[in-house]
């Protein structure tokens, strides 16, 4: 598996189009009840905007796509919305992955899975072997996933892996292959819809130099138009990395001599 250094160690490559995109799909809810209709109705509309961005994305060039579909901290919502997201995963699960296989799409998990019943865990290990072999994009789905427990179970199979570690020994480069998207560059550009400005412990270690765009569309309004809006946003964005804009500056004026 394919192994990506953390942008503190190494500059990645600019480029107009991000090579990783990570989407808070937010606003559901609200779109819904903007429409006098059950919050639910929300959620399953916004499984086509879903469709329309991967399909985007894929067309635009864009390698890797990660969606943040349940978290940690949505256990706490009523449990009708909860069940009703549950029989949603499962049947979106059904009913796309012959779809990506198609399209050359590849489809990834993460999360702590194994609270969920054991007709999901199937179908997302079917899922994932099915697409194994797709190239074109790689769409992740985040579900029961947070970032402090990504950092905390890629701690722990750090210890597990190297027996006897000593504190002043943990590095980046130790732990890096443990946390949930190893197999994956960190996003470029990450979007949140719906109008809220927060991560919501959404890829904390991976987001550490990741450009954030935050627009007051909620996701079922979402539309190709308004994603190539956040990339024209991200293009105009100076990556520094570190580095100063005059470094940025001389290095453009030495790849074009």
């Amino acid at each position: 598996m394919t192994q990506h250094s953390s942008s503190t160690l190494t500059v990645p490559e600019l480029r107009a189009i991000p090579r990783h995109v990570a989407i808070i799909m937010d606003g559901n809810g609200r779109w819904a009840g903007n429409r006098f209709m059950p919050r639910v109705a929300g959620h399953a509309e916004g499984l086509g905007a879903v469709r329309k961005i991967v399909q985007e994305c894929r067309r635009l060039g864009v390698e890797y796509l990660t969606v943040f579909a349940f978290s940690s901290e949505n256990w706490r919502r009523p449990p009708e919305e909860v069940g009703f997201l549950m029989k949603l995963f499962l049947k979106s699960l059904k009913s796309e992955v012959s779809r990506l296989a198609e399209n050359d799409i590849s489809l990834r998990l993460i999360g702590d899975l194994s609270r969920f019943d054991s007709a999901i865990q199937e179908m997302v290990q079917f899922s994932e072997e099915k697409t194994a072999d797709c190239k074109s994009l790689t769409l992740t789905v985040a579900a029961n996933y947070g970032g402090r427990w990504d950092i905390l179970q890629a701690m722990r199979q750090c210890l597990v892996a190297n027996p006897g570690l000593k504190p002043e020994q943990v590095s980046e480069e130790l732990l890096q292959p443990h946390l949930s998207m190893a197999y994956a560059p960190e996003p470029d550009l990450f979007i949140r819809t719906g109008g809220e400005q927060r991560v919501s412990n959404f890829l904390l270690w991976q987001m550490a130099y990741t450009e954030l765009y935050f627009t007051d569309v909620l996701w079922p309004d979402f539309d190709e138009a308004q994603l190539n809006k956040a990339f024209d946003w991200f293009g105009q964005r100076e990556r520094r990395f570190g580095r100063t804009s005059a470094q940025l500056a001389s290095e453009s004026m030495s790849d074009a001599v």
